[in-house]
């Protein structure tokens, strides 16, 4: 049985249709938009794609904050993609000091939609972290728990003045 600390799960109800919201998770171009990514490559499954961390472009505050990592590499593996419902894939939950990650587990982020009352209910998990080597796990698993709240609202910002 998975410890607590081994998963993050959050939820956020989106106003806005179920079409809508699987866009800005599901398009590369759209989620790093939100998330603070430049992704090369569409989300596929069973592919990676790849490209470096960028602030943000719907708060500036938060894009503030993210601007130490901009031009860090990252590598999302993805692994499911049904389409309206859920987007899954691995990755780094949090660099190495010497930015070496290949021999490094993974952690699987799922993204899930449904229709709700008001808009789309997104319901989003991370769990693996108690893969992750002692010595960076409970940094990895605080830094994301955040993060992961960061970004329930900047998909929330991204989805009320992106374009329908």
């Amino acid at each position: 049985m998975a410890s607590v600390s081994d998963r993050i799960e959050k939820q956020v109800l989106l106003r806005a249709p179920l079409e809508r919201v699987w866009r800005a998770v599901s398009r590369s171009s759209e989620f790093g938009a939100w998330f603070g990514m430049q992704l090369e490559g569409d989300f596929l499954p069973h592919t990676t794609v790849t490209g470096r961390m960028a602030p943000t472009q719907v708060d500036p505050e938060v894009a503030a904050k993210q601007q130490p990592f901009e031009g860090m590499p990252v590598e999302l593996f993805i692994e499911r993609v049904e389409p309206m419902s859920l987007l899954a894939f691995r990755w780094h939950p949090y660099p190495p000091d010497d930015g070496d990650t290949a021999k490094l587990p993974t952690t699987l982020v799922t993204f899930e939609l449904a229709p709700a009352a008001g808009g789309t209910l997104l319901r989003l998990s991370e769990s693996g972290f108690d893969q992750i080597p002692v010595e960076r796990r409970a940094r990895a698993f605080t830094e994301n728990e955040g993060g992961w709240e960061i970004q329930t609202q900047l998909i929330g910002k991204y989805l009320a003045h992106a374009p329908a």
